[in-house]
């Protein structure tokens, strides 16, 4: 393949880096890369077809630590931009062996809805042609879709708030019956928390489909939810990594903090619709420690809660993740309710945690770099 045809493969634009400044390369960067038998990308020789990792994302600031830690290792690696992206389901290879999925459900909320769609039908096309991607096609099905979610715990006779699906604002009063409120309307495709809508009361969640302000998110879905409470007010997340826990934090979010899950400081600035009042456990254990607005501490999970979150991994297909659980404090037991396959790490991790889960991740890439390179070296 040309560096041609791999630039209008995906797409009419390129997002590329050299140092700290970002630049849109338009087609002329392809006419250049047919010119030459390597690019380079991100202040790297990505040499294509070799060992140049393609990292798919969408937001611009979430993957600056990862770039980082990619930069020090010496590692090519290409940035392609979901926002703007195309290619030819004739064209049965791809000029990266290995691709890193980090596409955001949220990326509606920064305009960018398209990304969401049009990647399900990437990474299904990259599986198709026997592209290795770390949270491939399986997982994103999983990150998009809380619907899945349910049905991974399910599977798993996992506990879970009971839940009921629907899609369409006059099912939501139906599909509340026989639940115990407050209760939550969460759209199917979330991302930050985003139109989370809670009710306290049954005449709330009337009041609220008969002024029509029932939002079931971008795809006309979501879930009726029961909102459990939260022992100590803390929830935790447990981050997973090839197969095994890579850490465990404790969150305990202040009041009316809004539902934004998202654990970067960027995050905390894309707020979702929500009624009053707030619940307590909502959180984002991410940002700047000044700017935090919880307390987050690490957490040593018990055994059955690591194996629990293990198969959860495994059956949503995640190379790496984050499962969110709550103790509830009215029967004392956990009870799982979020899968997030976008893990952006908790900051501060160093003092937090001991050491920096980017320089882990980085690892992870560099040995399935190396197997599938020796396995094409051995052919």
């Amino acid at each position: 393949m040309t560096g041609r045809e791999f630039c209008m493969r995906i797409g009419s634009r390129i997002l590329w880096s050299v140092g700290k400044e970002s630049r849109s390369a338009p087609f002329l960067l392809a006419d250049r890369l047919a010119r030459q038998s390597s690019a380079i990308i991100s202040g790297w020789r990505c040499r294509m077809g070799r060992e140049c990792l393609a990292v798919l994302y969408e937001h611009p600031e979430w993957f600056k630590p990862l770039f980082a830690e990619l930069e020090q290792r010496g590692m090519s690696f290409l940035p392609l931009y979901a926002g703007e992206l195309s290619y030819d389901p004739a064209l049965r290879s791809f000029p990266c062996p290995l691709v890193l999925n980090r596409l955001s459900p949220s990326s509606y909320l920064r305009g960018h809805p398209q990304a969401i769609f049009f990647c399900r039908e990437f990474l299904r096309h990259l599986s198709d042609v026997g592209v290795r991607v770390i949270n491939g096609y399986d997982a994103y099905v999983i990150e998009t879709s809380k619907c899945a979610q349910i049905e991974v715990f399910e599977r798993l006779g996992l506990r879970y708030p009971r839940s009921r699906v629907v899609n369409h604002a006059s099912q939501v009063l139906e599909a509340a019956s026989g639940l115990v409120f407050p209760i939550i309307v969460k759209p199917n495709i979330g991302g930050s928390g985003a139109k989370i809508q809670y009710f306290g009361r049954r005449e709330d969640l009337a009041g609220a489909i008969q002024a029509g302000t029932i939002d079931l998110g971008i795809d006309n879905t979501a879930l009726v939810q029961e909102f459990l409470p939260a022992r100590d007010g803390a929830i935790v997340r447990v981050e997973v990594l090839d197969n095994d826990v890579l850490y465990a934090i404790r969150v305990f979010p202040p009041q009316g903090g809004g539902f934004n899950l998202c654990p970067a400081d960027i995050c905390q600035d894309e707020k979702g619709a929500a009624s009053e009042p707030k619940p307590l456990v909502e959180y984002c254990p991410g940002g700047e420690p000044e700017k935090r607005r919880m307390r987050i501490e690490r957490y040593e999970a018990s055994v059955e809660i690591r194996e629990q979150a293990l198969k959860i991994a495994r059956e949503a297909r995640l190379d790496l993740g984050g499962i969110e659980y709550l103790v509830n404090d009215r029967d004392g037991c956990a009870y799982f309710y979020d899968v997030n396959a976008l893990s952006n790490f908790v900051t501060d991790a160093e003092r937090l945690l001991g050491f920096n889960p980017y320089a882990r991740l980085v690892d992870f890439i560099a040995a399935e770099m190396q197997q599938i390179v020796g396995a094409a070296a051995s052919r």
